[in-house]
This record gives C-alpha cells, structure tokens and sequence, in this order.
C-alpha cells in the first residue's frame, strides 16, 4: 500500500509537472503491463510446481533439496502471494492514478522476471544424502550370544514377526546384539531405511518423533500438536521399508501415538524393541526373545579379550581369574567393565585381594536387581586417583545417554576444579584428555559420535565424544552419588522445580537440565548450604527467577543457566562470593546483568550467543577470570577501553571484531594480554580481517586461535589454528592469512574468479594442512601456475596440504592450470584426501603429469559431477598403455557421475595394492575397472590384501555383470549393495 501511494503522489506531480506526454504513455501501457505481470506470475506458480514436483521424484532415492531451491520456493511463494495482492489493489484505479502506478507495475515485472531466470538451477535440485541405511555404529565383536543374534537376524529376514522384543536384564548384551545386527543390515539389499534410536527414560514422545524423522532424512514442524506429527510421520515411514531398532525402551506406548506404522507381512518393515521389561514387549505385541547371562566358558573367553591372555602366564593366577569372572555372573557388561579395570596388573596378591573386594561388595547387595550396581561399583573403586573418580561421577550428572564432546566435558571439569594446578590451559585439557582416555579404557565411558550443528552442502561434521552406558550410569546414581551429595533429575520432563521436601537434604551438585521447567516458584529458597553446582541449562521455558531463590547457595561455585529463556538475573547473583563459573552460553533473552564487581574468584564467564546490550558493571574488576566467551552477542556494541587489560589472567578469549564496534578499538589491549593461550575471532569483513593479521603477526603466532570472517557462524574447531570465510567479497582483495595456519575453510566467496593463491597471499600459511572450498559459484581453477616466485612460493605452501575438499563450484574446471611453466612435481606431494561434489563442468580430475604429485593419496571421493568423464587423464591419447600408480591409496568412492567413461585410458591401469574400499554408485557408462590385480609369487593373481569391500548401489547387478574387470570372478566376495 505505501509503494501505491507513492506512485499516486508520483502521479500528481506527474499530471501537474510538464512531462504529461509521459503520463498520458504510461498510461496507455498500464493494461498491457498488468497483464503482464499477471501472465509473469502465472509462468512462475507453474515453475514452481514443475521444481516441486521434480523434487518429489528426485528426492525419492535419498537425496535432500538444495539449501538455495529451499529459498527459491520460499520467495517464489512470498513473491506470488504479495503480488496476488497487488493485483487486486490497482484493479480499477482511476486514470489518473495509472500513469505513474505503471512504473512500479514494471518494477514488479522485472522482479518476477529475476526470480524465473534464479529458478533454472543448472547444478540440480537435490545434493546426495548420507547413505540411506545409517552408519555403523562403533561396537564390540560378540562373544557369546551367536545363538540369539541368528534367532533374531532369522525374524529379521522372515514375514511371519514384525515386531520383534529383546529382553533382558541390564548389562546382559542386548545393546550390543543390536549393535551387531545393525551393521549388518547395512550389508542387505532388504530394508531400505535401517533406523537406530534411543529411546531411555522417561519416555518423551516429541523428541522420539524427532530422532526417527531425523533418520530418515525429514524434519516435523515444531509448532504442530504430537497427534499431528505422528501424522505426518506416518506418511513419511510409509514411502520406505524399514527396520526401526528403539533400545533401552523403559514404558509402555503405542507405534500409532509415535507415528510408525504397524509393521507386517504387506510392507515387509520390522520394529526391534529392546528392554529389561518382558511387559513392556508383550505390550507392543512383540515376538519376546530373552538374552540370558554369559554361560562360564564364554565367560572367561570375554574377560580375557578384554585383560588380555598374557595373563594366564602368571603361575597361580588362574583360578583366581576364574572365581573373578564367576562373580560377574555371565553379564558381558560387568566382564568388560572388571577385566578392563584389571588390565596390566600382574601381581596374584593384588589379584587375591581384588577377588575379595568384589566378593565383599556382591554379598552385601540384597536386591538382585542391584547385582550390576555393585559389581560395577568394583571398577570404580580401583580408580586410582580421587580427580578420575570425580571426573567419572560428574558424567552422571548429564541426561541419560548423553553423548557429550570431549571439549564440552573437559570444560565442565575444568570449571569444577577438577582439573587445576597446570601451567596453562592446554596441559589442562590434555590432562582431560588422558581422564576420558582412562576412563574408556576401563569402559566406564563410551565413544559415540557427536555431531555438529554445523552442516554445509548436505555434508555434517562429526567428532569422538563419549558418552556413560546407561546401566554405569545407574550404578554411578544409585550407587555412588549419594556419598557425594548429588541430586540429579535431569531430562526427566519436569514442568516445575521439586518443592523443598524433594531435595536431598543439603545437597552439593544438583542437575536439573534438559527438562521443561516454566519458572522458580518465588517463595522457593532452598537451604543448600553446601551446594557447589547447580545445572538448570536446556529448560528452554524457564524466563525468571526470583530474588530469594539464591539466598541460601552462598557456597555455589558453578551455576549453569545456559540455553534457557532468563531475561534477567536476580541480583543475589552478586552475593555469590565463591562462584568460579558462569554459564550463560544462548540465552538469547537475557538483557541484563546485575554486578559482577564482588565476584573476584569468578574464573568463566560465557555469554556465547546471549542478548546482553553492556557488559556487566563490574567485569574489570574480574581479576580471577582466565574464560571469557562474548561472540556472537549481535547487541553487544563495544567492551569500553580498560576493561580488558584488568583481565590479567585471561586465558582464553572470544569476541566479535565488527568495523566501528565491539573490539577492533581494543586490539592493542588484547595485545596486552601475557596469559592468552586461545583466541576466537569474528570479524565483519576481510579489510578489518587484514588489519588485524597486519598488526599483530608475532602476537598470533604465540596462540592458538580460531578465526571468522563475514557471515556470523560457529566454528567447526577441527584444528589448533584455523580460519572460516564465509560469504565475502574475496576477489577485490587479497585475504592475508595468519601465522601458523592449519584449517582454511572458504565459504560462498563472492567474485573469487581467479584461482586460491590469487586471491588469498599463502606467504605466512607455511602449516596449512586442510583446505575446503565450498560453495563458490565463479572460481575455475584451485590452483594457477606460472614461471613467478609467488607460484613458486605457493608450491611451497601446497606440498604440505593433506586434505583438498572440494563442493559446490560449478564453474570449476581443472585443479592446477599451467600457463608458460612445467608443474613442479612436489606439488600436493603431501595429499591425503580428495574429496570433489558437486562440481558441474568438471570432466577430468587428475592430469598424468601430477601423478608424481600424488603419492601419498589415501581417499578420492568424487561425487555428483555431471560432466565428469575421466579421473585421470592421459597425456598422449595414442599411448598403447599407462600404468597409474598409486602407492597408498586406501579408499576410491565415485558416485553419481552420469558421463564417467574411465576411471583412466582405455588401456590403462591403475596399481594400487593397498585399497581397502571401492564404492562406485550411478555411473552407468562406467564399462570398466582398471584396478590391476596383484600377482602371487607364482604368478597367479590375487585379491589386494587389504580389501574389505566393493559396494555398489542396489540397482546396479546388472552393471556389475557387464563391467570390465580382470580376474573379476576373485572379488565376488568382496561386493556389497546398498541403496
């Protein structure tokens, strides 16, 4: 409406001004234009459901829908529906209105106009998924138990049980079964969707919907009611076969309140529920089948795979050995758990004493279901420091099945104070680094993948984490926190604090996060006189709390609100004299902070992500503070002059450096900082990027550091030093890189033309080891090459690179472009991995010439490359034959490459006798493999000694059949089909 009343003013000054010729034209154009834009949004709401319904064709084989066609849908939507609306506006305008509303009706022509031309998509629609079935999942072998796996597998692979009840008492191996069982579906073409889920207690619904949308590659609407997205979720289950595995299932439920269709003989899916319950499964109508203990024989074999066989070579120690195994009671859990608490102990006194330590602690337990408890309490108590066994307990505090990351962990117990008296931060967290190692090596703590939030061109970046078996962590709950004065309710869907008479009486941690509480009752004033954590993070609801509740916490050391919706803190925060650790991280909400000026043993404060528009009153005053987090405060303007020089014990440090704003006034003051190990950095734009490189070299070189640039994003911290660049104006100038750079990520770089070391000055990158360019819609080549000292010097730089990561560049053509010099062999000669998606006009991936550049090339994985048609190019096309070798070369994975003709020359081969995995996956003009075969010593070819697989899509039998591969009869038992 106000641009329509603009161009009624426009009209009148039209009418009344001199050029009324104009006018009078203009409007003599106004129905044609009209019609025009009508007949322009009629184009574009067909090209909209053309692309929708090209989507729902395409993505059916696994892929999702490109980030840039999800914004085009959503604009082309919001474009149609306000100019739907415009059109109706100006329907029968007077006369003298039209002249000059037919320019803004030309404005509107033009802007449907780009969003057509924006609709052609020349990369495609979809980016290829993770693998449809899952990944493997990290387990242990079997030992014991085969029987049961074959009963179940047999279910598995027959239409009389869909739904299928693995029952037993905690510890005894259900878990692990499944775990075995999962992987190896994955080799079967039966089940397109292989979905693993843990489900835990208490049983939350919402969040179970989530995990299986999430697995099959789907998201639920938030906002809808439970009954609405097992709708919805029901649509979406029913598209594929599935086996659906839910372990750790502690209540009753129903399949329907979920949203998972009742699996039988008509859809071929199956349903696998794991429990200690036999209710639980007779409730869902599942086949029970009941895991029994170890029996003693398997037993023994078990422990010693854990404590190792040398053991038996100790006179003495083997009845002992064996009464000890006898004690665990065939359960696998408590096997491992003692057997990896006896590793490396080769004393039979220590043995002796061990055995009655365990037998003294079974003995007194007079509840069977409280056997586990116990004989995983043994393992605990042969800890060997006070510190492990704290660091160990303080993981209970965590929800069930929590997989949290190392970084996260070690700052947790850094933040306690179980981990103090080191130099300096980083022996700190390489201290907690050898915890968790101990601890998983006592399998007290599990590795488990943590993924991040980060995910870019459909590509998720995962690390090692850890995470408590949920039967461990009972025994540390029941077993053990009690005498440490823990209280913990964490992730048990409350909606309200408990009230005075449900806390344990003067507790000394209290874990309340991942629940659902609204708010603090304001008469609660807990007497918690020893209380020294309190967790209240991820209660997403809870907005306030009152002034009285903090009173009686005098002693609190760390108070964790992070992720929650607090506005304000009271101001009994600042009477909080021993707090060490204040965890604000994402309390978007929060506004304010009362004074900090008393709290000068306060060692962390983060406000990662708050709403703060000041700093708090106070904070120069923090002499103590070694963590400060500020980053991404988007209303934080500027941290006033003085403040951070007071900070004489940071240690690590994260802000924001925006032009005019937050801290590029204050460099000199960072500068001043003696004690600063890490360095997290955000800046606006690659001209205040520079200046910060340019002033302080020698500064950065001393720390670690973690650089962005452009678009506000978190860091993926893959490495000690490392830069992002995301969505900047890199062509204009040269990016200075910093001293000791090892990860350089360059995201949607805008007007990057030309080549990496034309853009981007390589002269302090000597360390540079990973390299990811993503999304850059003009660069053609990585790398140019010419007779000058910069490519010289640029060589140089490249020969130490170990991995080239390579998506999205549709106009990329060529790796290396020579121009007037020979490419100098040691490029790249350090290259790992090469990993190239999505890169449209790219049809030869490796000239013969940088054969010698890659000797040290492990992975290749080339994928959806449209015009891809050689991996590696011969020089001289009339060669009678080429021999490729590839001495290191471990994994070749070549998906979706319609036009891929050879791998290399038609009568070329390719020696790589340390492959392990070949994946080749919809190339169907591929017509042969030239992997040459090694020869035995009597000449007779063999398979490569390391090969583990040949996977191929499920469709491509017939391929296989047809392709050209010597001696392909030897590697059938190699092959595998996936989807």
């Amino acid at each position: 409406m106000a641009e329509i009343v603009g161009a009624i003013f426009g009209a009148l000054s039209c009418i009344c001004g001199t050029p009324t010729c104009n006018c009078i034209d203009q409007h003599r154009n106004f129905n044609d234009d009209v019609d025009e834009l009508r007949r322009k949004l009629d184009s574009l709401t067909s090209q909209k459901q053309e692309i929708e319904s090209r989507i729902q064709a395409e993505a059916r084989g696994g892929q999702m829908v490109r980030q840039q066609v999800q914004e085009w849908l959503k604009q082309a939507e919001e474009i149609n529906v306000k100019l739907r609306a415009f059109l109706e506006e100006v329907r029968g305008v007077k006369w003298y209105k039209r002249a000059c509303l037919d320019r803004l009706v030309c404005r509107k022509i033009n802007m449907v106009k780009e969003m057509l031309d924006k609709g052609s998509f020349p990369e495609g629609l979809v980016i290829e998924r993770a693998p449809a079935h899952g990944n493997i999942i990290p387990t242990e072998n079997l030992v014991g138990q085969i029987s049961i796996k074959e009963e179940i597998w047999g279910y598995l692979m027959g239409d009389e049980v869909g739904m299928i009840g693995v029952c037993g008492i905690g510890g005894v191996g259900k878990t692990t079964i499944m775990e075995n069982l999962h992987n190896d579906l994955q080799k079967e073409t039966r089940f397109q969707k292989v979905i693993w889920v843990i489900v835990s207690h208490p049983l939350n619904v919402f969040k179970l919907q989530n995990q299986i949308a999430n697995a099959m590659g789907e998201r639920l609407r938030d906002d809808e009611e439970v009954k609405m997205r097992a709708a919805a979720l029901m649509e979406i289950m029913r598209r594929v076969r599935y086996v659906v595995i839910l372990d750790d299932v502690w209540q009753k439920f129903s399949l329907k309140e979920v949203g998972i269709p009742d699996p039988n003989v008509q859809n071929g899916c199956k349903v696998v529920v794991t429990s200690r319950s036999i209710e639980v499964c007779s409730y869902l109508r599942c086949k029970v089948v009941k895991v029994k203990p170890l029996s003693q024989e398997e037993s023994l074999k078990l422990f010693l795979n854990t404590v190792g066989d040398s053991v038996l070579q100790v006179p003495g120690l083997e009845e002992i050995l064996k009464l000890i195994v006898g004690e665990c009671a065939g359960l696998p859990l408590a096997l491992v758990v003692i057997a990896g608490s006896m590793m490396g102990v080769d004393d039979v006194n220590v043995w002796r004493n061990a055995l009655t330590e365990l037998q003294d602690l079974v003995s007194s337990v007079k509840d069977s279901n409280d056997e586990i408890v116990m004989r995983l309490r043994f393992s605990f108590d042969r800890l060997d420091s006070l510190q492990v066994k704290s660091c160990f307990l303080y993981c209970s505090l965590f929800r069930e099945d929590y997989v949290f990351s190392r970084r996260e962990l070690i700052e947790c117990w850094i933040d306690e104070g179980l981990i103090d008296g080191l130099p300096s931060r980083e022996a700190a967290c390489n201290r907690g680094h050898a915890i968790i190692d101990r601890l998983e090596k006592n399998f007290l703590l599990e590795k488990d993948i943590v993924w991040s939030s980060i995910s870019l061109g459909g590509c998720s970046f995962g690390s090692y984490g850890a995470k408590m078996h949920d039967v461990v962590r009972g025994m540390a709950i029941i077993g053990i926190g009690p005498e440490f004065g823990y209280m913990i309710k964490a992730g048990m869907n409350l909606v309200e604090l408990p009230d005075e008479h449900g806390w344990v009486k003067d507790p000394k941690k209290l874990s309340l996060m991942e629940n659902n509480i609204l708010k603090v009752p304001p008469s609660l004033s807990p007497k918690c006189l020893s209380l020294s954590t309190l967790i209240l993070s991820s209660n997403p609801n809870l907005s306030e709390i009152p002034e009285s509740f903090f009173g009686e916490m005098l002693a609190l050391k760390v108070l964790d609100l992070s992720s929650t919706a607090i506005e304000t803190l009271p101001n009994s925060i600042s009477k909080l004299e021993n707090l060490s650790a204040l965890r604000l991280q994402h309390c978007m909400k929060l506004k304010y902070l009362p004074s900090l000026a008393n709290l000068r043993g306060l060692k962390k404060l983060n406000l990662h992500k708050a709403g703060i528009e000041v700093v708090p009153h106070g904070m120069g005053m923090l002499i103590s503070l070694e963590y400060l987090d500020l980053l991404f405060c988007q209303n934080l303007k500027e941290i006033p002059t003085g403040i951070l020089p007071n900070l004489s014990s940071l240690q690590y440090l994260a802000v924001c450096c925006l032009q005019e704003t937050t801290i590029i006034r204050n460099l000199e003051e960072v500068a001043r900082l003696k004690k600063l190990e890490t360095l997290e950095c955000q800046f606006d734009g690659i001209q205040d990027f520079n200046h910060f490189v340019n002033k302080f070299k020698d500064f950065q070189s001393a720390i670690a550091y973690s650089l962005g640039v452009g678009t506000a994003r978190d860091m993926i911290r893959q490495s000690k030093y490392e830069l992002a660049i995301t969505e900047c104006e890199i062509g204009e100038e040269c990016v200075v890189l910093p001293n000791n750079l090892e990860d350089l990520c360059i995201i949607k770089g805008r007007n990057m033309r030309s080549s990496l070391n034309k853009t981007v000055l390589l002269e302090n990158a000597n360390e540079l080891r990973r390299c990811h360019i993503w999304e850059g819609k003009e660069i053609e080549c990585v790398v140019e090459l010419d007779s000058s000292s910069s490519s010289s010097l640029c060589c140089r730089v490249l020969d130490k690179l170990e991995l080239l990561d390579l998506l999205t560049l549709p106009k990329l053509c060529e790796l290396v472009r020579v121009e007037g010099a020979a490419t100098p062999p040691h490029i790249f000669s350090n290259l790992k991995k090469l990993t190239i998606s999505h890169c449209s006009r790219m049809r030869k991936l490796l000239p013969l010439e940088l054969q010698q550049a890659f000797q040290n090339l492990e992975e290749i994985y080339v994928n959806v490359c449209k015009q891809m048609e050689e991996i590696i190019t011969s020089l001289d096309s009339d060669a009678s034959s080429d021999k490729f070798t590839f001495p290191k070369l471990r994994r070749l994975f070549l998906t979706n490459l319609p036009q891929l003709k050879s791998i290399c020359s038609a009568k070329g081969v390719m020696v790589c006798d340390s492959i392990e995995e070949i994946a080749i996956s919809r190339c169907r003009e591929l017509k042969r493999i030239p992997v040459q075969l090694p020869l035995l010593d009597n000449g007779q070819p063999t398979p490569p000694p390391h090969l583990r697989e040949i996977e191929m899509d499920r469709d491509a039998k017939g391929w296989w059949e047809s392709v050209e591969w010597d001696h392909k009869n030897l590697l059938q038992p190699f092959l595998k089909y996936s989807d």
